[in-house]
């Protein structure tokens, strides 16, 4: 009976190694992949969060500061107000287009139409009815080219608001730049 015994115990060790490798194989198999596609999925959505934000604001700046026909004022001050995030020089040096257009809303019809203004920029003249701010062209790089793969192109990010007062004081005939 003590010989019966022997075989046992040996079975058991090496069970016990194959359970280790198993576990090393299984990690570095399954349990790394989706640790970094978790990383990957959070940085893409807090990226793709601040560029909707970013957007956002860049529509609420536009909505309450005088309109300008190139826009410059509030590209200004978009690129300056990027918000923290993975590809924030993305967003800074351009790459990333942000396009910014003005409506007036047609009084015959009620729709939208873009906007034109013979008169001079920050006038109280020149006050249109709605804005949209586009981002556009920006890819998201950070994790893919570390892995060699291919960027992921994101959808076009867009914000229209109506127009409050595009920072225009009728009285006094100023208005916010």
């Amino acid at each position: 009976m003590a010989d019966s015994k022997r075989p046992v115990t040996r079975s058991r060790r090496s069970q016990g190694g194959q359970a280790a490798v198993e576990y090393v194989v299984a990690s570095a198999g399954v349990l790394l992949p989706i640790t970094f596609m978790l990383i990957f999925t959070a940085q893409l959505l807090w990226t793709w969060h601040s560029a909707v934000e970013w957007t956002r604001e860049g529509a609420r700046y536009a909505a309450t500061h005088c309109y300008q026909n190139g826009s410059d004022n509030v590209r200004a001050w978009m690129r300056s107000h990027v918000p923290v995030h993975m590809d924030q020089q993305e967003f800074q040096s351009g790459t990333a287009e942000i396009q910014i257009n003005y409506y007036t809303r047609n009084a015959e019809t009620g729709s939208l139409e873009d906007f034109a203004c013979d008169g001079g920029d920050c006038g109280t003249e020149c006050v249109p009815d709605a804005v949209t701010i586009r981002v556009t062209g920006y890819q998201y790089r950070t994790f893919m080219s570390f892995l060699g793969l291919p960027p992921v192109q994101m959808p076009n990010f867009m914000t229209s608001m109506p127009i409050e007062s595009a920072g225009c004081d009728p009285e006094a005939g100023t208005c916010l730049p």
